[in-house]
């Protein structure tokens, strides 16, 4: 059978229809049955509707042509940015929560909280509301699942001056007339802005880096540190509130029969039980609280005051003790510096690409 090819060029809408033309006349001069052209005709019809489809309405975008064109060795995927983050979050809800890698000390901490709770409205007080610890647990989910200030990462490598031994020099830069040094993370490829530390859990860099919360199982930055805090203030409150109603039941019951220490052991186990958890967790929680309070009243993360950054020098970002509380828990809400919802094209490289 003769063969029908002709090149198909994807010019405009003009083209298309000489190609028709052209295939129709070749096909009348070579005298073929219907049959044999039948076949030859459906092909190249196809092709032809696809150029002008695509000459019309436009498959591709901008962006693609330009990534076919570039990478035409590689198999280019379109994927969402939480798919492909270096660090090591968790992720849920499409990249919209995003969580520390080891959850086990928030979920102690949340079955902690609602335990001691149910214990309470059982055992304590059967006549107080049983929603008293609902307030403390959305804090706690809050603060744990959402973005605490994760710097973006430089992928392309580092144009910067480097030292005989090929590290990346330090920046220093003046903030209040105070000198500070910007180190250069090479995880990253980026000099960390002030403030700013590596987390080697989350192996993320995070703006204004406070600590790593193993109970919360995330990082205290930047965005969610006034959340932490108000996590404290009221899981202290909340456990003196236990504490408090428990002490009470014990004196109550300890009155009205004169039982001592092992009697109360025997008679309300649970109640007891609340009683020292209540205790200790009320004065753990409750000195984190006065030490944060400290904090914020110097202007000063946990990260710089364990380092003793400011023992002998100025700190630079001490505004006094209003204009501190001001700018740590009443400043605007900072917005994330990732998008870790959007979309973009991963290239997995192809030794042997075969043609269809």
């Amino acid at each position: 059978m003769a063969s029908l090819e002709q090149p198909i060029e994807e010019n405009d809408t003009t083209s298309v229809v000489a190609q028709v033309d052209t295939v129709i006349e070749t096909m009348e001069s070579q005298n073929l049955s219907i049959e044999e052209v039948e076949i030859d005709f459906l092909g190249k019809f196809k092709k032809i509707l696809f150029t002008l489809w695509k000459n019309v309405v436009g498959i591709k975008t901008h962006n693609e042509e330009n990534v076919t064109q570039n990478y035409r060795g590689d198999r280019v995927e379109r994927v969402r940015l939480y798919h492909v983050w270096p660090g090591n979050n968790v992720f849920f809800l499409k990249g919209l929560l995003i969580c520390g890698p080891d959850p086990r000390g928030l979920l102690l901490t949340i079955v902690s909280i609602s335990l001691s709770s149910w214990v309470f409205a059982v055992y304590v007080a059967r006549d107080i509301s049983k929603h008293s610890s609902i307030k403390v647990l959305a804090n706690l989910i809050m603060v744990s699942v959402i973005d605490p200030g994760i710097i973006p990462r430089n992928n392309e490598s580092p144009a910067t001056e480097s030292t005989g031994n090929g590290r990346i020099r330090s920046k220093r830069v003046a903030i209040n007339e105070v000198e500070m040094k910007l180190k250069y993370c090479r995880i990253c490829n980026i000099h960390r802005p002030p403030r700013s530390c590596h987390c080697v859990i989350c192996d993320n860099c995070v703006e204004k880096f406070d600590h790593h919360c193993p109970w919360i199982g995330q990082c205290i930055g930047l965005r969610n540190y006034r959340l932490y805090v108000l996590l404290l203030v009221m899981a202290t409150v909340y456990f003196v509130y236990i504490f408090a109603f428990s002490c009470k039941k014990i004196q109550h019951k300890n009155s009205g029969n004169g039982m001592g220490f092992i009697g109360l052991v025997k008679d309300c186990p649970e109640t007891l039980a609340l009683t020292c958890f209540s205790f200790a967790a009320a004065f753990f929680v409750g000195g984190l609280t006065a030490y944060h309070v400290y904090l914020i009243a110097t202007n000063q993360t946990a990260n710089e005051n364990f380092r003793q950054l400011y023992g002998s020098n100025r700190n630079a970002f001490d505004k006094g003790v209003v204009n501190n509380i001001k700018e740590i828990l009443l400043s605007p809400w900072t917005p994330s510096k990732i998008n870790f919802r959007s979309e973009i094209y991963r290239f997995d490289h192809l030794e042997h690409v075969t043609e269809p």
